[in-house]
């Protein structure tokens, strides 16, 4: 046998092994990004069933935000009236 005809065989055979390669490991990747889309999805559907609850968590803290603010208006203009009086009965002696 020719060393021609040995070298084109072996660099045939290196081909073809190397293909078989490449095609294993490309099957392989696409298994791998398919289980990633997969945990993705799961990810993004649970992210999705947890804004419900930040909606409502929202809603409470704006209204016990809006309802301590008029607590606190309230308590503040009782307090203006009070030293305004005291300052009225100041003045009046």
């Amino acid at each position: 046998m020719d060393l021609n005809v040995f070298l084109q065989v072996l660099t045939s055979v290196f081909t073809i092994a190397l293909l078989i390669v490449g095609i294993v490991l490309g099957i392989r990747l696409i298994q791998v990004i398919n289980k990633a889309e997969q945990v993705i999805d799961d990810v993004s559907e649970k992210i999705e069933s947890l804004n419900g609850i930040f909606s409502i968590i929202d809603k409470a803290s704006l209204g016990l935000n809006l309802v301590g603010s008029r607590i606190i208006d309230s308590i503040t203009e009782l307090i203006k009236k009070i030293v305004k009086r005291k300052k009225e009965d100041i003045d009046y002696e």
